[in-house]
């Protein structure tokens, strides 16, 4: 029988991970007294994707520091959220969430037994609630409410009123849960203070707040329901999954805004307490980390290699979503999967004279290509793994630029070298020098240690255009909205020839002298 952790050990396991816990004092006090109550919510919108295990990973740590959890399946704010979630499918969406987080816990080894689970219209639609509602509206200011939902609630153009009240009804669900603490992310800090400011107006108590950090997604940014490429859906199967992480932003000693290492340390290691990195014994064999920092340490010094660290992801992550592909594959999940969420193909046509939003013009002239010329290459001050690189394309000054090309091309070959470089990109700190723009490589699919810059024809000038066969006279954005993901969504479909030339869609990559190539990688990936 395992000891129980005292005060102390279990505040350490309640916090471990955590980017922010506000009333701390609280929160300690209590653990000496009794257990602690807590709850996490979820809006029932959009499908559960795979950063959900950060927060089951924290209820696993909950749980084994004795606390009372309780998981609310928050249907009335998917609604009341600019309708994410249509009227007339709450209570599907709610039992589709209610299936699929109780089978994520199921495959962490979490006791659903000792869990409580709840929907917000069991208690919101309450005569008490409501009144509570209307005293809170009485109180609030238009400025507050806004404010403090402006991280959560979808932004529109008209906001509707429901939106205002979304913050007011998640301060009220603590103390109608009869809870000590409320746990989520970083994002939902403001309408945490906002509890706090507004509750003790009622004469409800104060309580505490823990925050767990926002995740990046594959692509970098946030995770997201709502943006494909950055997240890996509970039912993708293992090919899908091998696709996306392939894909994922996972540059060569880049500790920052990866995705790939945020779900090792928030999900992975909090449940093994280890994570082994699988490789050939010709690379050095598996390696076993019983520490994050270690193999963080590992890869920013590049002795461990991304295609290594994704590899080991996959099989991992695939061990987790294996269970819940099991159970979501019985007729009647598949049943409940496809109507809480219709295939919008399906849907009826839009009425003649009625608004339709136009989907967007991905086309590959959208993108700013333009040949380089490497003037100078230097280490970064910060970092071995990086070049910071001089690139003269055809401006009054060079950009500047940084690259993770260091453990495949010496530096002595960059130097004067022509290069294919991306330049519409949103220029983005790496490790405190600002790059403004991305040489393009060629990778081996087979084997992602060989990468390759693509080449210009001989004879390129600094800043000539690049564009892709039969899309010469479109106009490149002048910068891509990095929420837009422009260049994400055409990069899925850049290949290297058989013949190593450089494509979109089997279309060439062309200057005004004639085909972009790579020097050997044959078929593979951009």
């Amino acid at each position: 029988m395992e000891p129980v952790p005292g005060p102390q050990e279990k505040y350490e396991l309640i916090t471990r991970n955590l980017q922010e816990v506000l009333g701390e004092e609280k929160l300690m006090d209590i653990l000496k007294e009794r257990e602690l109550k807590i709850y996490w919510g979820t809006a029932t919108t959009g499908k559960p994707h795979v950063a959900y295990f950060v927060p089951m990973s924290k209820i696993a740590d909950f749980l084994k520091a004795g606390c009372e959890v309780t998981i609310l399946f928050a249907d009335l704010h998917a609604y009341l959220d600019n309708m994410k979630a249509p009227w007339d499918l709450l209570e599907l969406r709610s039992r589709y969430y209610e299936n699929v987080i109780k089978a994520m816990l199921e495959s962490i080894g979490v006791p659903l037994e000792k869990l409580k689970f709840v929907r917000g219209t069991d208690y919101q639609l309450s005569k008490e609630y409501t009144l509570d509602v209307y005293r809170l509206s009485s109180m609030v200011t238009q400025h507050d409410a806004k404010k403090a939902g402006a991280e959560v609630v979808k932004e529109v153009e008209h906001p509707l009123l429901s939106g205002l009240l979304y913050p007011s009804l998640q301060a009220l669900d603590e103390e109608y849960l009869k809870v000590d603490a409320q746990f989520g992310g970083v994002d939902q800090r403001k309408i945490f203070t906002f509890a706090e400011k507004y509750l003790p107006s009622l004469g409800y108590a104060k309580r505490v707040h823990l925050m767990n950090p926002m995740v990046p997604g594959l692509t970098g940014s946030k995770m997201s329901s709502s943006e494909e490429d950055s997240k890996i859906d509970l039912l993708d199967r293992k090919e899908d999954v091998k696709k996306k992480l392939k894909k994922a932003f996972c540059e060569p000693g880049n500790v920052e805004n990866n995705g790939v290492l945020s779900f090792i340390k928030h999900v992975l290691f909090p449940l093994k307490s280890e994570f082994v990195v699988l490789r050939e014994e010709k690379w050095g064999g598996n390696k076993t980390y019983t520490a994050y920092e270690a193999l963080e340490k590992d890869f920013a010094e590049q002795a461990v290699h991304p295609g290594d660290l994704k590899n080991s992801v996959e099989v991992a992550l695939n061990k987790l979503l294996d269970p819940i592909r099991e159970k979501f594959n019985s007729p009647e999940l598949k049943q409940l999967t496809n109507a809480a969420y219709p295939n919008p193909s399906k849907a009826k046509p839009a009425e003649k004279g009625t608004k339709n939003s136009e989907p967007e013009n991905m086309v590959p002239s959208r993108l700013d290509i333009r040949v380089g010329k490497v003037i100078s290459v230097e280490k970064h001050p910060d970092a071995d793994s990086l070049y910071v690189e001089k690139i003269d394309v055809g401006e009054p000054e060079p950009r500047t630029v940084v690259s993770g090309l260091v453990q495949f091309v010496p530096k002595e070959q960059l130097q004067d070298r022509l290069v294919v470089l991306l330049c519409n990109l949103k220029p983005q700190k790496m490790r405190g020098v600002e790059s403004q723009g991305m040489v393009l490589c060629a990778s081996s699919l087979e084997e992602p240690r060989l990468v390759e810059p693509l080449d210009p024809p001989a004879g390129c000038c600094a800043g000539e255009r690049v564009y892709v066969e039969g899309y010469e006279g479109g106009q490149p954005d002048e910068e891509l909205k990095p929420k837009k993901k422009v260049f994400e969504k055409l990069q899925a479909d850049f290949r290297v020839s058989e013949d190593c030339v450089a494509q979109w869609k089997q279309r060439n990559f062309l200057t005004k002298l004639g085909r972009v190539s790579c020097k050997s990688l044959k078929g593979g990936s951009i």
